[in-house]
């Protein structure tokens, strides 16, 4: 090994990095991760105004950043980014954009159904169909989709979620198997109660927080950026034999 050898592992120097829901929270915290390991970036967010926030930070690291505005949810407005995406070639597609209604399945609107399926898991399969294309004919690539403790779990009052949440992972599974030997590694990470705009009801919850919180182990929700440096290590050299992984980033949660 020469001296250089654990930055070469871990760099994202020369690659591109397109990263959805980059608006804020967990996608925001990735996107910069991966700009300061060196990588340029595509972010993809329906918010203007947070997205530009998230474009400014990588701007500061000397980084080439491109701005999609996008709601996943509207067909049209996916069509529009799968065009926009064709021929583009990209290095690493993290799939992070996603969306939670909380209700009993008994009273969930099918609007509201068809919504959280349409960003969770239809948008990431348009989406990494079409870049999957170019690493294929590349002959590399990495791709990381953000699943979630409710990939293995049932969760409660979230059915359309953990419908979408497993579904993600045996599309990753199922990617890993048919592209693995193309070059294209295709990975998930799920992470476990995690300080996000989508847990803020649970954190609101005085009672349920605590409850959570006294079921992980190390005692504490996650911040957005436990989740950044997985994603930079899945995306590098370092992680080039581990394909159809649904890595658990949770403070423990799983393993009690």
């Amino acid at each position: 090994m020469s001296g250089n050898w654990l930055n070469e592992q871990f760099s994202l120097a020369g690659k591109t990095a397109l990263v959805t829901g980059a608006s804020k929270g967990i996608g925001a915290e990735i996107a910069v991760a991966m700009a300061m390991a060196g990588a340029d970036l595509v972010i993809v967010g329906r918010n203007a105004k947070s997205l530009e926030q998230t474009t400014s930070k990588i701007s500061s690291l000397s980084k080439d950043v491109a701005q999609i505005y996008c709601d996943l949810s509207d067909s049209s407005s996916l069509q529009r980014v799968t065009s926009e995406l064709e021929g583009k070639r990209l290095d690493i597609l993290v799939n992070n954009a996603g969306t939670i209604f909380r209700s009993p399945a008994i009273d969930m609107p099918e609007d509201e159904w068809n919504k959280v399926l349409d960003i969770n898991l239809n948008s990431v399969f348009a989406i990494t169909k079409q870049v999957g294309k170019t690493m294929i004919e590349a002959g590399e690539g990495r791709i990381i989709n953000i699943a979630s403790l409710l990939s293995f779990q049932g969760g409660v009052n979230v059915a359309a979620y953990t419908t979408s949440k497993h579904a993600l992972a045996g599309l990753t599974k199922a990617l890993a198997n048919e592209w693995g030997s193309k070059g294209v590694n295709v990975n998930a990470i799920a992470p476990g109660y995690i300080e996000t705009d989508n847990t803020a009801p649970l954190r609101q919850d005085t009672k349920r927080s605590e409850s959570i919180s006294s079921r992980i182990p190390l005692g504490r929700w996650g911040q957005p950026d436990d989740i950044a440096g997985v994603a930079v290590f899945l995306a590098s050299k370092a992680a080039k034999y581990i394909n159809g992984e649904i890595l658990t980033v949770d403070g423990g949660w799983m393993a009690r």
